[in-house]
Order: C-alpha cells, then structure tokens, then sequence
C-alpha cells in the first residue's frame, strides 16, 4: 500500500491566512490519521509578489500550533530542495517536454501586447481560439520561432489545451468534476524569466515528491482541470485531490479576507504581522490572547464534522477522528464568538503557571514586576473570568496597584456613616493580624459584632479592587497581601466619606 504523502504548500507574499493554517491542520491531520507524512513546501515563484520575511513567518506560525512538518525548509528530508525557486532548473526539461510532445507551445507575446488586447476586449484569454492569431510557436514560421528563441525575448511556454474536449476528475469532497476543454485557457507554465509558474511547478513537485493527496482551498478547483491534463499529458498518475469549502465572512457573503480583520475587529493571521505600510500592519490570535489548541479546535470544524455533537478536541482527538469523508462542501462561516468560547474553555483548563509565562511580558510591558509565581495566583482566580489571555492584566489591575478609580454609584448606595468605624477597624486588623486567615479576620470581625455581611463585602470588595467585578474577594486579599489591602480599606474609607459628603 503506497504511504500517504500530502504537503502544505503556501506562498510566501505576506502573512499566513487563518484560512492558510486550516488547510495545513486538515493536511497534518490527515498525514497522522494514516501514518503519512507531513511536507511543507514553499512556492516561492512569483518573485514580483514574494515578500522578506513571509516564510519564517509561515514557519513561526507552523511552530506556534505545533503543526510540525516532517520534512521542508528547516526540517530536512529526501525530496528537497522544499523551495521552489531553489528548483528552477528541474522544470524547465517538462516544459520543453510538453512542447516536444505537442502539449504546449513558445508564446512571444510581451506583456504590453496583452495588456492591450485584454484592454481592447475585457472578456479576453489566451485560448484555443485567439491562440490562432497570437504570436506563437503554433502560428509563426519555424525558422522565426528558432530566431526568436536565440534571441530569448519574452518567450513564455504555454499549456496547448485540447478542442471540443472534456477533462474530468473525482474530488474526494465535490465528487465527479467535468470542464469543457473549450472553456479552459492555455495558461503559461513557464515565465519568460525562465520560472515556472503554480500550475507547472505544483504538479512536477507533487509527482517527484510523490506527493498521494492534494488537500487545497477551493479557490484551485478550477485550475485542477489543467493539472490533471498536464498529468495525463506526462504520463503521471495524479494525486487523489480534495478542494476545501471556503471560510466565510462573519455574515456569511463572501470569502474572509486579510482586510476583515480590521473590519470587524478581529485577528485572521495566526501572528501579528509588521510591515512598512501601517495599513498592512495585523495583529495575530497569538499577541491577541488566544491559545493555538483554542484556535486549531475552533478551526477543524470550519467545514468539517465529526458526525455527532462533539465540540471539544485535542489534537490527539483530531487525528482520530478526522477524516476527508466529512468535510462539507459548503463555506463555514467565521464566527469569532465561537472562537472566544472556545479559547476561554482552553485557558480554564490550562495550567495556572502556564499562564502565568505567556502573559509575564504583558505585565512587564504594563509596568507590573512581579514573580511569575505571583502571576500564576491572579490567573488562577482570573482564568474563569476571561476569554482572552491579554484580559487576565487589563481585567485584573488591581492585583498589581491600588484603584484609582472607584464603583461611585455602589458607594453613594451602600456607604453609611455608620460602616466608617468597622470598616477601618477591619482595616487596621489586615494589616497587624498576619497569622490568621483573611476569612477569620473579616468575617470573624463582622460576626462578633452582629454586623451583616451585606454591609459590608461590597465596600471591601469596591476598597480593595474600585469595582463590584472581581474573583472572590477573600482569596484575592490573600494573595494580594492582607497588609497592602488593609491600607487600600483605610485609604478607601476617606474616600467614601468624601464622596458620600458631598
């Protein structure tokens, strides 16, 4: 039985799309369901569009969700190299090859020349009719075509497509696909640069790479049709293909794009992205506070089902469970509310210390120069209260400076005269009584007393945090220090009586 070999086979001309990381999970999945390989391959031949940066970017975000390749740039492997303008030589001989069989031809039209016809006529294409009278190896005399060739100016070689044809194949999502020939343009395979493009380079590399599944978006189905001529044309046996529905705006109209993540407030890279032009500037789900197991479980079921209401998956899960016969045909919409629930599901159950590492920068950034092991006590009281890491600082500045500000409609409710004696009282006791519990010291104070809790754990809570919201307030005084919260109460108490004077 032939071992499974699929590859994941981005284009380095900017940030990986997070509808780039769910093709690679689907292709990882599907390699670790069968005992296959992983390949992670870079097609990097539109030199005009490859951008600095963009493949250790890949590589980074790859990293990031544990997606490791098996083999590729940085992981090795027998069928490198895993670039592809590291393979230019090896493309050209199936190029001439094709031409020599009578598969495809020298074009000589320059750029300028079709730009000028496609301005002429908007519905134009290089097909098997307006080939006819284009500038070609098909039209001109053969001994113009030798003296064009020496003279190597502009000379693309394009894909001859059959006439009055019918190429079809079977997608393991959509099923039988069939394309007229006569609908199909001849497009050029290798650039007058002496590069091939996507469709020639794709299908040699699969091929000598034996590559055994495609998994794509969508957006290749209709090129398909010139891959699985070119195979027929090699004598290659093609791979089994698998085209991915799309990921779908939040509304549902229309494919997400890069530029939708600023629209409706959102990430759609896996990692924040820096670049000259501020408006090409991304924050990432990485910077933004989400965990990569969150996003990857949220991803698997963008256009793919387990068949039962199972939600919730590890990646482990993943690999059993996945499989090509249940990804859907239709688009997924992207629902970043489902992508927060499922982020804040992953930090509960994360561990604290954990935690703890992953937000140490922000508190620094903040100003905040506390241990890690103190960090790793507000997230254990914060975790359940967040659904993104980056909230446990924003929404937990108390635990790293007094308030500054405080809940005045609460106070002016519930602060009387009367409470000012207690309340500095149970102040004064935090701070000199160190031995005893924070919950004996309060409660056991208000108890002697006869004093009601309701009185008073809502000025405490306001005293020690500025807010109603908040962990339990008796754990946070522990971990803040009984001292330090003992100073905020009686700080907070002059406050009140200010605010409530008035």
């Amino acid at each position: 039985m032939t071992k499974v070999r699929v590859r994941f086979a981005p284009s380095p001309t900017g940030p990986l799309h997070i509808g780039g990381v769910r093709t690679a999970l689907y292709n990882y999945l599907f390699a670790r369901k069968n005992n296959g390989t992983f390949i992670l391959r870079i097609e990097d031949t539109d030199q005009l569009r490859y951008v600095p940066g963009a493949e250790a970017y890949i590589i980074e975000s790859l990293r990031w969700f544990g997606l490791l390749p098996d083999e590729g740039p940085e992981f090795g492997g027998d069928f490198g190299p895993y670039r592809q303008s590291e393979r230019k030589a090896i493309y050209r001989q199936y190029a001439e090859k094709l031409v020599e069989q009578g598969h495809a031809y020298y074009a000589f039209d320059t750029p300028d020349e079709l730009d000028t016809m496609r301005e002429q006529n908007s519905t134009f294409k290089y097909d098997n009719v307006s080939r006819q009278n284009l500038k070609n190896s098909l039209t001109l005399a053969h001994d113009v075509v030798e003296t064009l060739l020496s003279k190597n100016q502009h000379v693309a070689i394009r894909l001859k497509m059959p006439e009055n044809g019918t190429i079809s194949f079977d997608d393991e999502i959509r099923g039988h696909v069939t394309f007229d020939s006569n609908e199909l343009d001849d497009k050029v395979i290798l650039k007058g640069d002496g590069m091939p493009t996507y469709h020639l380079a794709n299908i040699v590399d699969d091929h000598l790479m034996e590559i055994t599944h495609v998994i794509r978006g969508e957006e290749w189905l209709s090129s398909t049709a010139h891959h699985v001529y070119m195979y027929q044309c090699m004598g290659w046996n093609p791979p089994s293909f698998s085209h991915l529905p799309l990921i779908l705006k939040p509304t549902g109209q229309g494919k997400l794009s890069k530029r939708d993540g600023a629209k409706f407030g959102f990430p759609v890279f896996p990692l924040s992205w820096d670049s000259d032009h501020e408006e090409d500037n991304f924050t990432g789900f990485r910077e933004d506070g989400f965990l990569p197991d969150a996003i990857l479980n949220f991803l698997v079921l963008l256009g793919w089902s387990p068949g039962n209401d199972q939600e919730l998956f590890t990646i482990s899960e993943m690999c059993v469970a996945f499989g090509l016969d249940k990804i859907v045909k239709s688009g997924a919409r992207f629902d970043i509310d489902k992508a927060r629930w499922f982020n804040q599901h992953y930090i509960i159950h994360s561990d604290n210390l954990k935690l703890a590492y992953l937000i140490q920068n922000k508190a620094i950034e903040e100003g905040y120069h506390v241990s890690v092991e103190y960090l790793s006590e507000v997230c254990r009281l914060m975790k359940e209260r967040v659904h993104k890491t980056d909230e446990i600082i924003s929404n937990a500045r108390f635990f790293f400076a007094p308030p500054q500000i405080y809940d005045d409609a609460t106070i002016i409710k519930k602060y009387k005269s009367e409470n000012k004696e207690h309340l500095l009282a149970i102040g004064q006791n935090l701070i000199n009584n160190q031995g005893d519990t924070t919950e004996a010291i309060i409660k056991g104070y208000i108890s002697d007393l006869g004093l009601k809790l309701g009185d008073y754990m809502p000025l405490l809570r306001i005293a020690v945090s500025g807010s109603m919201q908040g962990p339990d307030l008796m754990e946070s005084i522990t971990v803040i220090g009984k001292e330090e919260c003992g100073n905020r109460i009686l700080k907070a108490v002059s406050y009140f009586e200010t605010l409530c004077a008035v």
